[in-house]
């Protein structure tokens, strides 16, 4: 019987080039609010991480309802500025053609909400590919907690240690490795040098093969 692991996509860095959107939204977000936000802020303690966690680390002792406010303008001013069509990493229209053909279980793990989720998802026409999506709305603690690849491999009727992980921040990537899952890092984001070790690490999709992605799910 031939072994079919779940593959789990992240999706800010992985799926799309979303972090410099990312990035600029949030300058512009905070300097409206006043509050600095250093490089190493962005990549330690945000890139990965739900909304939920990291603005109260800026905003301090927020209502539930200000956090909502808060997260929903900086979102917003994400999705105003960012196309998905123009910022798709290389190959991973063709990568999810081809897991497809192949009857591979799919899935998307993202820390953002939901709203970016079906805009990005639906922008590129690849929902059809994927049997779930978690967003932050479905764990109570963001990643490097494994929650979201916990659940989302149950969500594929897989345990964790069958599945393989598409990770581009140092928490990702942390979240896939807590989990028990196979991570393959994507250098988007961070260089080799800076993400936590991974099973394999790739810059895009373009030359990642299919045999090559199932022998290193059974090994």
């Amino acid at each position: 019987m031939i072994f079919t692991p779940g593959i789990i996509f992240d999706m800010d860095g992985v799926i799309v080039h979303s972090n410099p959107a990312h990035k600029k939204a949030i300058q512009i977000f905070c300097k409206k609010h006043n509050q600095d936000v250093s490089q190493t802020f962005l990549e330690n303690r945000l890139y990965g991480r739900t909304n939920k966690e990291w603005i109260p680390e800026l905003f301090g002792d927020i209502s539930a309802d200000k956090l909502k406010e808060l997260a929903d303008e900086k979102e917003q001013m994400f999705r105003d500025m960012f196309t998905p069509e123009d910022n798709i990493v290389d190959g991973i229209h063709q990568f999810l053609e081809t897991l497809s053909e192949q009857d591979i279980p799919m899935a998307v793990a993202t820390s953002a909400p939901r709203e970016n989720a079906d805009y990005i998802l639906s922008r590129l026409s690849i929902e059809k590919y994927f049997q779930t999506v978690l967003d932050s709305s479905h764990v109570t603690k963001g990643k490097p907690d494994p929650e979201v690849y916990l659940k989302t491999s149950e969500a594929l009727n897989k345990k964790p240690e069958q599945c393989l992980v598409f990770e581009d921040s140092v928490s990702g990537v942390e979240a896939g490795r807590n989990a028990g899952a196979k991570v393959i890092g994507v250098t988007t984001t961070h260089s080799e040098e800076e993400l936590p070790p991974c099973s394999l690490m790739i810059s895009d999709f373009k030359g990642l093969s299919l045999s090559e992605v199932l022998s290193l799910a059974s090994a």
